[in-house]
């Protein structure tokens, strides 16, 4: 057996967002590992035809709300919510002073469903001394996304939560792990338009590409989880040379304003 199936096999795992994109490819992919799986979405439809797929327990619903949901169908099933995958995202677009909704719903969904989910599992979690959260964060939230300020500082929000989480936890055996894709080829990067065209989809991967990454990362029990790896490249450059790289951002930027017109 490897040591990512010994550390997932017959274990409790929630995905939030998991009716399509990286979640269900989680979500399968967990299932494949001999978890016991609960699948989350909004989209009641979606989620139980996922989960009767893959032999997963079904909790529709507003992630930031499912954490009893998810804890008691588990319960159920003879099992405990062992990691947590706060997967559930949303994008954003169009002009950022318009409408605060944008921003409240995107710190919501973004940051908050992760903060509640944690408050909700943690004391369970650091009294047996074992715990896995596995946060779906973006590129975005290590560099930044043209076009899309809400989804841009929430995801930096999300990634420092979970770096929070790391630092605060890890001597106490809680595993957390920052999944920072750029492109991935969901609804999500169709959502994004002219500027996703753009910046992510020359080098967009596939949901089950982002699956294998984190796998890789509980492997090697790593905090950073890169299914692009020249992000990281750029993560340097960013705090290597912020002038440098802001200016190289921008170029893009006044790239995409010029396609527009």
């Amino acid at each position: 057996m490897s040591s990512v199936q010994g550390s997932v096999r017959g274990a409790g795992v929630v995905v939030t967002g998991a009716a399509g994109g990286i979640g269900a490819a989680l979500a399968r992919r967990f299932a494949a590992e001999g978890a016991r799986v609960v699948v989350n979405d909004l989209d009641p439809a979606r989620t139980k035809a996922l989960a009767d797929e893959i032999g997963a327990l079904a909790v529709p619903g507003d992630a930031s709300e499912v954490v009893d949901a998810a804890r008691a169908a588990l319960a159920d099933a003879g099992a405990t919510v062992d990691i947590w995958c706060a997967n559930a995202g949303l994008g954003s677009g169009g002009d950022p002073f318009v409408d605060e909704k944008v921003w409240a719903a995107a710190w919501d969904v973004n940051v908050m469903a992760h903060v509640r989910a944690a408050r909700a599992l943690l004391p369970e979690w650091l009294e047996r001394g074992s715990g896995r959260f596995v946060s779906t964060v973006s590129a975005a939230g290590l560099l930044t996304m043209i076009g899309a300020a809400p989804y841009s500082v929430t995801k930096h929000g999300a990634f420092a939560f979970a770096e929070w989480l790391s630092l605060t936890y890890r001597h106490r055996g809680l595993k957390v792990h920052a999944i920072c894709p750029q492109g991935v080829r969901t609804d999500m990067l169709t959502a994004a338009g002219s500027a996703g065209e753009l910046v992510l989809a020359p080098t967009a991967i596939e949901p089950e590409d982002v699956a294998d990454a984190l796998f890789d990362a509980i492997a090697a029990d790593r905090f950073l989880v890169l299914p692009h790896p020249e992000v990281a490249e750029f993560y340097q450059a960013r705090a290597g040379d912020t002038e440098g790289w802001l200016d190289n951002m921008n170029h893009i930027q006044r790239k995409w304003e010029g396609a527009r017109r």
